[in-house]
């Protein structure tokens, strides 16, 4: 007597040159953008500079005003650290401190200190409340106001010669008459100029718009900008940075006080409460709103039929009947006698609705069904609507009769 051997089970489990066709397309879009990010931060490495930065040939930075500067013989030294701008400072000096927000209050007093002992000039770009009152001590800040066009409507020789300029942000009251006050905006002068020891004075603007690439060709802003940073033969750009050891004295942290705006804007202040949208870039918002975009394509693009559905090739070929034993052994398994009867009820309306004349949409309809089936048929109609439509069976046994009542009616309303 020989031994039959089963069969081996065929595996349905994927193979590797199977899930390397699925992922290829997938893991070479990935390398691109790899290659592509390394490429594009190796290129921009060293050169991505801040916002008025005289370094930064961005929208946002300045190297265009310092590039008119240096072709009118102005030296222009960049310094990002308080002991090089206070060392910097002197006679034949211009003091341009970008961000004065940014330093700690012992920082903003150890700068009042030097540049309030020399004769140079100090331009102060949009010092907020606090700022204003240790670099500038008496100036009172009013609110903030949008930069747009301003006539100089003062008798200041720079600005008068300018004439008209971006200007606006940052308002400035002076403590006493003896300072000038250009540009007002809603009455309030938007540049200040307070006058120092001997030839020195101390400038405060209230936006550095006019400074930037994108707006040094407008209006007036190229020839204000020349003018009150070309007064002295030297000119130290000072970047403010969190980084500078000097922060860390006293208590190390910046002045805060609403003076900084906190995008990040290299101190440039606002004047109002900034939400948390306004702490992250916009780069990243736009980013994040592609994404979204080409992830709502992509669902769409994966979601959509792109035909007739493709008979899948199984490793096995199951009959019909073995199917529906399998599925009535899980419904029994889990004891889902009202899913049983209610697939078996579903199934016959189906096929009864059809050879009563009820269309498909109204083989489920009581009211439609029923009276078509009880004109062919001699069950009454109560046991009718119980047969097709009733309650769940209560045991084994009753779901098998109604298995059997179902195929009995079946065939009834077949050979009327």
């Amino acid at each position: 007597m020989t031994t039959a051997t089963a069969p081996s089970p065929t595996s349905t489990a994927p193979t590797p040159h199977q899930v390397w066709k699925r992922a290829r397309g997938l893991l070479i879009a990935l390398l691109i953008l790899v290659i592509a990010g390394v490429t594009f931060a190796a290129v921009r490495s060293g050169t991505n500079y801040g916002h008025l930065d005289p370094r930064s040939a961005d929208t946002k930075g300045s190297r265009a005003a310092a590039e008119l500067l240096k072709a009118r013989g102005i030296s222009v030294t960049v310094a990002t650290t308080l002991d090089e701008a206070t060392t910097a400072a002197g006679p034949d000096t211009t003091l341009l401190v970008t961000g004065p927000n940014l330093l700690t209050p012992t920082q903003q007093r150890r700068l009042h200190e030097a540049t309030s002992a020399s004769t140079g000039r100090t331009v102060l770009i949009a010092p907020g409340p606090a700022a204003a009152s240790r670099l500038s001590p008496g100036v009172r800040t009013e609110p903030h106001r949008p930069v747009a066009p301003l006539p100089p409507s003062c008798a200041f020789p720079a600005a008068r010669s300018a004439g008209t300029a971006d200007m606006g942000g940052v308002r400035y009251t002076a403590p006493d008459s003896t300072a000038t006050a250009c540009y007002p905006s809603d009455g309030s002068p938007s540049l200040l100029i307070l006058k120092g020891r001997g030839d020195g004075d101390t400038v405060l603007l209230g936006s550095p718009d006019f400074l930037r690439n994108e707006r040094l060709d407008q209006q007036g802003n190229a020839s204000l900008a020349l003018q009150l940073l070309g007064s002295r033969p030297h000119l130290v750009w000072y970047l403010p940075s969190l980084a500078d050891p000097s922060a860390t004295s006293d208590d190390g942290s910046p002045d805060n006080n609403n003076d900084t705006n906190a995008g990040g804007n290299g101190g440039e202040a606002s004047g109002e409460e900034s939400d948390f949208l306004d702490l992250i870039p916009s780069g990243w918002l736009w980013g994040t709103l592609q994404l979204t975009l080409a992830a709502v394509l992509a669902a769409i693009w994966r979601g959509r039929r792109l035909g007739p559905l493709v008979v899948e090739r199984l490793p096995v070929s199951i009959r019909a009947s073995e199917s529906a034993e399998g599925r009535a052994g899980l419904y029994r398994k889990a004891n889902a006698r009202e899913r049983a009867a209610e697939s078996l009820r579903a199934a016959a309306r189906t096929r009864i609705a059809r050879l009563a004349g009820v269309t498909a949409r109204e083989a489920h309809t009581s009211d439609v069904l029923l009276p078509a089936v009880s004109a062919r048929t001699t069950t009454t109609g109560d046991d009718l609507s119980t047969l097709l439509f009733g309650p769940a069976p209560a045991d084994d046994a009753a779901l098998v009769l109604l298995a059997e009542h179902l195929d009995a009616l079946e065939r009834e309303v077949r050979t009327s």
